[in-house]
């Protein structure tokens, strides 16, 4: 969906007047609008992440997630035999501002110059503010860097290595449905604007949330109480669609917070995931402050493990990160790649990504491949 220009630092005006025009919106349309309107959105914008932002990431904890990411595909890709150019593609998606892909191409430089030489790095990027922030990071060292808008706009050839996202696909828009038992199976919230509030609105279920609900187990449904909530994201199944079907030979992975199979219906998480976020704290109100805080939504790997085996992948895991990252280590340290020599610092690092009072229980990865 085209975006209006901001005329006002944040989108709040834009999205009102939007309401003006056509009635309530859906909060898919809510949340792209806060989160990437161009200038004025949320991740449009510089800011910090870690310690003086509004939240961490794996890749604010320090490099060595970069390094154990950049030693495991080192190891995907000896496996996959080269397209005829020679050069295999490490392809980036929800890159923010190329840290991650610094840490990555840093530690395969040095520590496996081979698979460096014979590599492209490819950034997915749709937003031209982004762009910028990662090419002055990254155009001055490493010049093998490329970068394309959107899986269409990929070069002529199919990848052949790996397709990769970390905390990409919880930003993607939702769309907010809740169970109503007295009428309809499934209401959709919508968004209005009403004195000086946005508020919720129930409505009909939009086009676009009636095709990505899922067929729900038999007898599941009939369990959930009535104003259950639950998100689906059309947006996150499309583009792991595209990203699946641009993968020729190799692996494709995400790492990102969710749920797997019947996790996401348990009747006890009656309230939905949705969570907006400033000054890591959870902020009292979703629809407050549009463009001024974090929006986030647990990510359903069970829905994108289904759109990767429709597009011909299979499936290798649904792994939580502390093991992820674990076992990349352990092979680390059997190969000698340089895990055993790392600083108290790199240890404290390693346990924050791992640990699962921090970020090794709720964070997983979902890898899929095609041989």
């Amino acid at each position: 969906m085209a975006f209006q220009k901001c005329d006002t630092q944040r989108p709040g005006a834009d999205i009102r007047e939007e309401i003006a025009r056509g009635g309530p919106i859906t909060f898919a349309r809510f949340m792209e609008l806060a989160l990437y309107a161009p200038d004025c959105g949320y991740y449009e914008r510089p800011r910090e992440i870690g310690r003086r932002g509004d939240f961490f990431t794996s890749v604010s904890v320090g490099p060595v997630f970069g390094g154990l990411l950049a030693c495991q595909f080192a190891q995907w890709l000896e496996k996959i035999a080269p397209p005829t150019e020679g050069l295999w593609q490490l392809v980036e998606a929800g890159a923010h501002d190329g840290q991650l892909a610094l840490d990555v191409l840093r530690w395969l430089r040095q520590r496996r110059p081979d698979v460096f030489a014979r590599l492209e790095y490819w950034i997915i990027e749709p937003s031209p503010g982004r762009r910028a922030w990662q090419e002055r990071k990254l155009s001055n060292e490493f010049t093998k860097v490329k970068w394309a808008c959107d899986f269409g706009g990929w070069v002529s050839r199919p990848v052949h290595g790996v397709i990769f996202c970390n905390e990409l696909l919880d930003a993607m828009p939702v769309h907010r449905l809740c169970r109503d038992a007295s009428g309809p199976q499934w209401l959709e919230w919508r968004v209005n604007w009403s004195g000086q509030d946005f508020v919720w609105q129930k409505g009909h279920l939009s086009n676009e949330a009636a095709a990505a609900l899922p067929r729900l187990p038999a007898g599941v449904e009939a369990v959930l109480p009535d104003g259950y909530v639950i998100e689906v994201s059309p947006a996150a199944i499309q583009w792991w669609s595209r990203a699946a079907a641009s993968l020729a030979r190799g692996k494709i992975l995400a790492l990102d917070y969710g749920w797997d199979a019947e996790e996401w219906l348990d009747p006890a998480r009656w309230g939905g995931t949705l969570r907006a976020y400033a000054g890591h704290h959870v902020a009292t109100g979703v629809l407050d402050n549009p463009g001024g805080q974090d929006i986030t939504a647990h990510v359903n790997f069970l829905f994108l493990r289904e759109a990767g085996e429709a597009a011909g992948l299979g499936t290798e895991g649904v792994l939580r990160q502390s093991r992820f990252l674990t076992e990349i280590f352990q092979r680390g340290v059997m190969e000698k790649t340089g895990f055993a020599a790392w600083t108290a610092a790199q240890i404290r690092q390693f346990q924050t990504l791992t640990h699962p009072e921090h970020l090794g229980h709720r964070f997983r990865a979902l890898i899929q491949s095609r041989r």
